[in-house]
């Protein structure tokens, strides 16, 4: 079985760099303009990009595992149903992803200060540790890019297509995510048959980098319960 972690808009795979350690079979895809040569500007152009080289890779039994906009690309791709998926996991996501339009206008400013203003809205309680540490991510990723993913994330909407996802799916959310509240991923339950929510106690939108342990045990449960 394979776990492959798909990071969000602006992010880097550094993000699972947690789950890597105990998953260490696992894959986490670089997207497109994220430290590796492209870009994409939808959903569909990224779910794209990560099923060619699930594929080029050859791997097999695959749990997707997606976080914010990683999460739209994982349901994208079990929407469409290319690859024979044996899971679906996703992190603080949901079917449809606004964008505050002051997001998206500072964004298209480059305003110096909007880069902070995320990372504080990623976390319950940011540490100045866990804060550098995303800022950093954030800036290894081109203006221009930054825009594009969360023009795609707020371009997304998946709510009248859930229907066809058929595999065996959790819904993890952080009981403090003010990005995407847990809401979301109730939503999702409700649209996709089997699919069980975890909220995760006082974690805020990344719960992988805020709350690892909790983030990872969830994840071992769920494979765990696949392979039977």
């Amino acid at each position: 079985m394979s776990l492959v972690f798909i990071h969000g808009a602006a992010c880097t795979p550094a993000v699972f760099e947690r789950q890597r350690s105990a998953f260490p079979d696992s894959v986490a895809i670089a997207l497109p303009g994220h430290g590796v040569p492209g870009g994409a500007t939808d959903i569909a152009g990224f779910a794209d990009a990560v099923e060619t080289q699930i594929l080029s890779d050859g791997l097999r039994d695959v749990v997707l595992c997606g976080s914010s906009m990683g999460g739209a690309i994982a349901l994208e791709i079990a929407i469409r149903g290319k690859l024979p998926l044996a899971g679906l996991v996703t992190i603080g996501s949901g079917a449809k992803l606004r964008v505050a339009p002051s997001i998206l206008e500072s964004l298209r400013r480059n305003d110096p200060t909007v880069l902070g203003t995320l990372a504080d809205a990623m976390f319950a309680s940011p540490s100045e540790e866990s804060r550098a540490a995303l800022l950093a991510q954030f800036s290894s990723v081109s203006a221009e890019q930054r825009l594009a993913d969360f023009l795609a994330c707020d371009a997304f909407d998946a709510r009248d297509r859930l229907a066809a996802i058929t595999v065996p799916t959790l819904l993890l959310v952080g009981e403090r995510d003010m990005m995407t509240p847990p809401d979301r991923s109730l939503f999702l339950a409700d649209r996709i048959v089997g699919a069980r929510v975890e909220v995760l106690p006082g974690l805020g939108h990344l719960a992988m980098l805020e709350g690892p342990e909790a983030t990872t045990l969830q994840l071992a449960r769920f494979v765990d319960s696949i392979r039977g």
